[in-house]
């Protein structure tokens, strides 16, 4: 089923007339697929939560196992392991085995540079 076409301009679902319908045409092409923009919107659910940002905000510092940041964060061992088990799935935060322990670290540097350019705005 296709939509109304104004001025060469599908309007699928939409109820508005195009007024600029060469802006349209000339962003349509640079929307990235519905997929892409799904994955972006998550990860910027991941950094919604509080107890995530203080996670990533510990680990920005210095590559911490559970039990440190359950104690920085006066938080229980279990609701920090709830976090980064999140964090890890969502390719945010890395993990290594040292014996026993396990320690985690942030992913990568884009994982700062979110981070930062967060707090930049914030500041702003």
């Amino acid at each position: 089923m296709t939509g109304k076409v104004e001025n060469d301009i599908e309007l699928e679902g939409t109820d508005c007339t195009c007024i600029h319908d060469d802006v349209v045409k000339a962003v349509r092409p640079r929307i990235p697929e519905d997929e892409l923009l799904m994955d972006i919107a998550d990860i910027f659910k991941i950094f919604s939560d509080f107890t995530r940002v203080k996670i990533l905000c510990a680990l920005m510092n210095a590559e911490m196992c559970v039990s440190d940041i359950s104690v920085l964060l006066s938080m229980t061992k279990s609701s920090i392991s709830h976090q980064l088990r999140i964090l890890k799935h969502s390719n945010l935060v890395k993990f290594r085995k040292e014996g026993s322990v396990v320690y985690y670290s942030l992913a990568d540097e884009h994982v700062k540079t979110i981070f930062n350019q967060g707090m930049e705005h914030v500041l702003e």
